[in-house]
């Protein structure tokens, strides 16, 4: 017998952050670049750039924010709170899977 369920948070209403949207905000702290953040995981720069407007629109401040440019260009960066968001759902994710695994082992010795 398995438990299994699927970890996300909404706000509002709305999808907030789930393992997709951590792992963009992830890459984009790793690269500077919403653009090469969304290439790595082969999905369009609009669709990258919706998910960080709906996070930054959802978040009580902001998770990723525009660098001005000046000779290289601009970029991007996850802000500190951002950074935090990223621990708070990992962390908060797996307590979410030792649940299951303690429900699981519940389950099995009534079933």
């Amino acid at each position: 017998m398995k438990i299994k369920g699927n970890f996300w948070i909404e706000k509002d209403g709305k999808s907030f952050l789930g393992k997709g949207r951590i792992e963009l905000l992830k890459k984009i702290d790793k690269y500077g670049s919403i653009s090469r953040a969304a290439k790595e995981m082969k999905m369009s720069y609009k669709a990258a750039w919706d998910a960080v407007d709906i996070i930054n629109k959802l978040a009580k401040d902001q998770v990723v924010e525009k660098m001005s440019g000046g000779k290289g260009g601009g970029g991007t960066r996850v802000t500190e709170y951002g950074k935090k968001l990223i621990d708070l759902f990992e962390s908060a994710e797996e307590k979410f899977r030792n649940d299951l695994l303690n429900l699981e082992e519940f389950l099995k010795k009534e079933i």
